[in-house]
């Protein structure tokens, strides 16, 4: 788990990107790796680690204002524990620049599952890479522009 600050608006390259795991899930090793993916692609990662309570979540994007908040879950339970977490992240108002993505293993019936991704786009986050899809996450992170969520605040 990385204990570094955000850096400030005003920086040249790469997002500020806020890595989680959800509250159910205890696992780490997906964090390190996206921890570690992210750094590489020129991204500064601040990894609060597994089992983050939906308050904390919420807490330390207040604080951080990163440009993305990445939650990913390995444990099959990302789906019941993502559609509360971005229910209740996309509810604060002060948050709205920041977008939310969810990936992982996020059920226990196995493969990607289209009903999931809608009702977790429906619920506000911003895309969803069910079964860890990394070439679509990949792909999305071209698409964040830095330094919204500061604008916002």
């Amino acid at each position: 788990m990385s204990s570094r600050s955000i850096a400030p608006a005003g920086r040249n390259a790469g997002l500020d990107v806020l890595v989680a795991g959800t509250a159910s899930d205890a696992h780490t090793w997906n964090l390190i790796f996206l921890d570690c993916f992210l750094t590489e692609h020129g991204h500064r990662v601040v990894n609060i680690g597994p089992c983050v309570p939906d308050e904390l979540l919420v807490a330390r994007c207040r604080t951080d204002r990163p440009d993305l908040v990445v939650l990913s879950s390995v444990n099959g339970h990302g789906f019941t524990d993502g559609l509360r977490v971005v229910t209740h992240f996309c509810a604060q108002p002060d948050l709205a620049g920041i977008p939310v993505v969810i990936g992982g293993k996020l059920g226990i019936e196995g493969g990607p599952d289209p009903l999931r991704a809608a009702r977790l786009l429906g619920a506000g986050a911003a895309a969803v890479f069910d079964d860890g899809d990394l070439a679509a996450f990949e792909k999305y992170l071209t698409t964040v522009e830095p330094g919204l969520s500061q604008a916002a605040s």
